[in-house]
């Protein structure tokens, strides 16, 4: 599979400054062998490095006034993104690359994500890093306007629905368990293993996760927080997140 390669990205708000987009640039480069354009779906350009191309988050027309569960992110299946072609590999900012990720575009399935951390017995996938055809997947979307009051009973949050929505169709496939591992979960010990237990690189990752309170500026310094005691810093992020 490598037709016209592209590495998508999403940044709003103020959560995220342009020095995660150009980090993830960075570990893509350094880490993918295969021609790439990597594009950054943003409200904000400003910082962001020159080679990576912005184009506005696409509309999407649900009410303002909701709890934020990343539907923005649905927009990048839209059956026209832009005119972008090819195959898109969907990184969230806060993943950090640890090994090659060629192995990510060496498959002919449709659709690819992770599998659900917690649940293994639910479909669900987590989309820190999904990979799909641009274009070809725009009932995802189109189904989502339409019938948004519903989906939004039914499901928690985007990654949620976007699992059911390709399960339906028959085209959800995950990636291999040790490949995206989560930080949370796979590299830091279980307490109180990790009052003295460095976090560690699970043997196979490629994409390291990060999700909950966790993100790497925090891991790489290490110390307390709601969910957890006490967690060891973890020097070698900085060695890979750059």
């Amino acid at each position: 599979m490598h037709k016209d390669i592209h590495i998508f990205c999403m940044k709003w708000g103020t959560l995220y400054d342009a020095t995660y987009v150009n980090r993830l640039y960075s570990m893509v480069k350094r880490n993918l062998n295969l021609p790439f354009t990597m594009v950054c779906f943003t409200d904000d350009e400003k910082g962001i490095d020159d080679h990576i191309k912005c184009f506005p988050i696409p509309e999407i027309d649900i009410p303002g006034n909701l709890p934020e569960r990343m539907w923005k992110k649905l927009t990048t299946l839209k059956s026209d993104l832009y005119g972008l072609e090819g195959t898109a590999l969907f990184l969230d900012l806060d993943v950090v690359i640890v090994d090659n990720i060629d192995c990510f575009f060496e498959d002919d399935n449709p659709f690819m994500i992770i599998k659900d951390y917690r649940k293994q017995w639910r479909i669900t996938g987590n989309s820190s890093v999904y990979r799909f055809e641009i274009g070809k997947h725009g009932y995802v979307f189109d189904y989502f306007v339409a019938n948004f009051d519903t989906i939004r009973k039914q499901h928690r949050n985007e990654q949620e629905y976007l699992t059911w929505a390709v399960h339906e169709k028959g085209m959800l496939n995950y990636w291999p368990k040790p490949w995206c591992p989560s930080y949370k979960y796979d590299c830091i010990s279980k307490f109180p293993l990790a009052v003295w237990k460095k976090p560690t690189i699970p043997e196979g990752a490629k994409i390291i996760i990060f999700h909950g309170e966790i993100n790497p500026p925090k891991a790489i310094k290490g110390g307390r927080g709601k969910w957890y005691r006490y967690v060891r810093p973890a020097k070698w992020i900085a060695d890979y997140w750059k």
